[in-house]
């Protein structure tokens, strides 16, 4: 029988999200239901919210969720309900190109699904990013769940739906940072703060952090970072080689969406060196570079995308380290919130000073 959710709605971008109640339909052949327990705020849902990114409305945005779930569809066995699991926007048919090379983030195999979600009138409601997870519930394809297992609390597991796989994977799987590398983050947020983690778990001999809030880069030697650099530095590629004696980066992550730090972060590269776009600016953001630079010093420019994680592989992966204490998580969480408040919680990440807030049902 379809179920009658709670959900945060957005009508117009822009505007405060509206707590309203939905349907939410069976799910279908190779469907999950999914009852939540948590789900953090991203900067990427607040860009949609704020409509950087076009998107029909009204939708229910939500993306780093974690819950239990609470009904199959035909044909899963993967797993059962009452399974705990992190819901995830990955999702990814198993049969194209990227899915094969162990790439699901990139998946251009995927067909269109039934309306998930409906109003109490039956018109439809985006569910956003292949998830819609602002809700109490959700149905979701079966490649976009992740076990976590039954000791992680829901909190700090649903962390490893987005923002600490995109920090942590970037360092590891994209860039494959390996002992003795150099290390530059720009943007010690809760993306950063993970692709620290990342390059110190690779091995990294230096980590340079650099934000334009001090509170943040010593956030970020607790993280693992071993120098800072405000970005506030008018100079920060000399300032940054006096601080790696002569030498510069072998990687420099922006893991942020502005403009003036990916304009500075190839000056921060050592020959040979690459950048990581992690962070994603809003559409039509532009900036100008010399390829002849690129051509001359070897250089080169990658995007990662969700830290380019293999759901199955990566996150007991993860699970694990933080059992171990190798890998922060609750220090990541900077306040804990209800559905209803959370219109607060989004003005209050919008600060720019919290690492990640929860909503939890």
């Amino acid at each position: 029988m379809p179920r009658q959710i709670r959900a945060a709605v957005c009508h117009k971008h822009g505007d405060p999200l509206l707590i309203e109640t939905l349907t939410l339909r069976d799910p279908g052949p190779q469907e999950v239901e999914v009852t939540l327990d948590a789900v953090a705020i991203c900067h990427s849902d607040i860009s949609y919210m704020e409509g950087a990114w076009g998107g029909a409305l009204p939708a229910v945005y939500g993306h780093e969720a974690a819950g239990r779930v609470a009904r199959c569809g035909p044909g899963v066995t993967a797993c059962k309900p009452g399974d705990r699991v992190i819901v995830t926007l990955i999702r990814s048919c198993g049969q194209c190109p990227s899915c094969a090379s162990a790439q699901p983030n990139y998946c251009n195999g995927n067909t269109p699904e039934a309306p998930v979600l409906t109003t109490a009138g039956g018109g439809p409601v985006t569910k956003a990013m292949n998830c819609g997870a602002f809700a109490e519930a959700v149905v979701v394809d079966i490649s976009q769940i992740a076990p976590i297992g039954d000791t992680i609390p829901a909190e700090v597991a649903c962390l490893l739906a987005c923002g600490v796989p995109t920090g942590l994977g970037a360092a590891i799987n994209t860039a494959r940072v390996k002992p003795g590398d150099k290390v530059v983050v720009i943007g010690a947020g809760g993306v950063g703060l993970n692709c620290i983690q990342g390059a110190r778990i690779a091995g990294a001999v230096r980590i340079v952090a650099m934000d334009l809030e001090e509170k943040k880069l010593a956030d970020a030697l607790e993280f693992g970072a071993t120098d800072t650099l405000s970005a506030r530095t008018e100079t920060p590629w000399k300032a940054l080689s006096d601080l790696l004696g002569g030498s510069l980066a072998d990687h420099v992550f922006v893991s942020v969406g502005a403009i003036p730090a990916f304009e500075a972060a190839l000056r921060l590269l050592a020959p040979r060196g690459t950048l990581y776009a992690v962070g994603m600016p809003h559409t039509g953001a532009t900036t100008p570079y010399e390829p002849v630079m690129i051509a001359a010093t070897g250089q080169g420019i990658r995007g990662s995308k969700m830290g380019e994680v293999v759901l199955k592989r990566d996150i007991p992966w993860m699970v694990d380290l933080y059992s171990q204490g190798r890998l922060k998580l609750d220090e990541l969480v900077s306040g804990r919130w209800t559905l209803d408040q959370i219109n607060d919680a989004i003005a209050d990440t919008n600060t720019g000073q919290a690492r990640r807030n929860v909503i939890l049902f």
